[in-house]
């Protein structure tokens, strides 16, 4: 099985990736944000528990996060593999991941990094927001503390992968194609 964490800053081309690697490894997108949007938008019970927090404007816990996560690779039980995007963002959240899986009999493949500097990853963002109307592209303000969070709070995550022998960066400027060729060499060579 092929489970692999996509990472990197906001801005570094995940989404834009994932939709390649699904489709030429045959694996299963999941998406913190969509798994979200999706249990609250059908008010499912970890759903309704999740935006409890979120109506506070609080963070949600890890359990419930982790509880969407596995139910989520519980649904589908005949996938070759999983892309993991958004999660984990700690280093709490992966070893829960990690636990997880080995209860599965499987476990992480590579958490591969698409590796952007800053000055690109404000540019793409920048151009998102145009493209896509998402507000929270469009402020540099909100930008700049997105990336910040990134780098405090989610970049330590690599350092537990690094451990274990599974980290790969991957440099995230270029064409989408050349950033493909890029994550594809690495996943052939698993």
């Amino acid at each position: 099985m092929l489970n692999l964490v996509l990472f990197g800053p906001p801005g570094a081309g995940k989404g834009t990736q994932s939709a390649f690697l699904v489709d030429r490894y045959e694996l299963i997108h999941l998406s913190t944000g969509d798994l979200f949007r999706y249990n609250i938008k059908n008010a499912t019970e970890l759903g309704v528990l999740a935006k409890s927090y979120i109506d506070k404007g609080q963070l949600v816990p890890d359990s419930v996060t982790i509880s969407m996560l596995e139910a989520a690779v519980n649904e589908n039980p005949n996938a070759k593999g999983f892309i993991f995007d958004g999660f984990p963002r700690t280093n709490a959240q992966a070893q829960a991941l990690d636990a997880f899986l080995q209860g599965r009999g499987s476990a992480i493949t590579s958490m591969i990094a698409l590796e952007v500097n800053e000055d690109e990853l404000k540019e793409r963002l920048a151009e998102r927001a145009k493209t896509s109307g998402r507000a929270d592209d469009a402020n540099p303000e909100v930008i700049q503390n997105r990336i910040d969070v990134y780098n405090k709070e989610t970049a330590p995550v690599k350092d537990y992968y690094e451990a274990q022998g599974k980290y790969r960066g991957v440099d995230g400027v270029g064409s989408i194609e050349e950033i493909t060729a890029r994550l594809t060499d690495i996943i052939d060579s698993f």
